[in-house]
């Protein structure tokens, strides 16, 4: 064989024969499948989960057994797995809670070994620092003893369940949110959130509210809840149930949700897309009796939950603005 000499060395000469084989290229060098939606909607909420805890030094998260603190709580057994979760749990308990749901509170909170705090709105009426409403609705009455129970906590970070997509005013949240001494949220007094950088810098007596999921949609929730198998309580699958129409929704029987004269009490297979106070909150007409039949169903929803089943948004155009500001979820 000779070699062709050229300006840059000695060319080898071709040489007829058998090709030899080409190395494989290694594994890092080849580019990765992309991620998912719900990959990356995880990450991020991982991603501010664990920022909070190692930012602020007493957080809680709000837990009321509804399917958004469920999936936020997931997330935070993965966040800091093989561990336990860093940090309580707290629940502002209107007294009017579904009872399938409260159960599904405490066997939750038992599983995973988490220290469970529960400010109850019954004790601030029973003792005069609340008052029944003309309504009946306890939700608009959670402020004052979720207030509280941050105070007594000393907590300085609250992660909650709200997404953008449930309510105008949830869109104008940002992930990380300042509220001042008085617990209150000022809509037009919001820090910028640029490339993921997370400004919790509070002074004492004030406190921040998270939000890792606030990006999710309700059908991204449904779909993560099939995709991890995630436990619920057993409402938000189809079932049989005594109800009457009100307002353009199928109001439970119970306790604390009494039809009027006019009202007349039907049995109803119905399910929940949220679950609030018995008193305000509604079912939908539903047959979707597993996971991959309610993905379908809020596929093709034009409502979102809280706009279908929830009395309490109905109030006025901003009524949960007005709930915000004054320091509700």
């Amino acid at each position: 064989m000779t070699d062709t000499i050229t300006a840059n060395g000695p060319v080898p000469e071709l040489v007829e024969g058998p090709l030899r084989p080409v190395a494989e290229p290694v594994e890092a060098q080849r580019p990765g499948a992309p991620l998912s939606t719900l990959d990356l909607l995880e990450a991020e909420a991982i991603h501010v989960i664990r920022e909070v805890v190692a930012e602020f030094e007493r957080p809680v998260l709000l837990f009321s057994g509804g399917k958004d603190s469920v999936v936020v709580l997931h997330l935070a057994t993965k966040a800091f797995a093989p561990g336990r979760v860093p940090f309580p749990v707290l629940h502002v308990d209107t007294g009017h809670n579904f009872p399938e749901v409260l159960a599904f509170r405490d066997e939750t909170v038992e599983r995973l070994g988490i220290r469970l705090e529960v400010a109850r709105v019954q004790d601030y009426i029973d003792d005069g620092r609340l008052q029944e409403r003309a309504d009946g609705t306890r939700n608009p009455l959670q402020t004052v003893p979720l207030l509280d129970a941050i105070a007594a906590g000393r907590h300085d970070a609250v992660f909650g369940g709200a997404r953008r997509d449930e309510d105008k005013a949830r869109a104008k949240e940002r992930i990380i949110s300042l509220r001042d001494e008085f617990g209150q949220w000022d809509p037009r007094n919001q820090r910028p959130e640029l490339w993921s950088l997370y400004n919790g810098r509070h002074t004492p007596g004030q406190h921040v509210r998270a939000f890792p999921i606030s990006n999710w949609t309700e059908l991204d929730v449904w779909r993560y809840i099939e995709r991890e198998g995630i436990a619920l309580p057993p409402l938000y699958f189809a079932h049989e149930r005594d109800v009457y129409a009100r307002d353009g929704m199928w109001r439970p029987v119970g306790e604390f949700s009494r039809p009027r004269e006019n009202e007349t009490v039907e049995r109803r297979t119905v399910r929940y897309r949220t679950v609030g106070d018995m008193s305000c909150t509604g079912a939908v007409e539903s047959d979707a009796a597993d996971l991959a039949a309610i993905v379908a169903e809020v596929a093709v929803s034009t409502l979102t939950e809280r706009g279908a089943t929830r009395a309490d948004d109905r109030l006025s155009e901003a009524a949960m603005e007005d709930r915000k500001k004054d320091g509700y979820f």
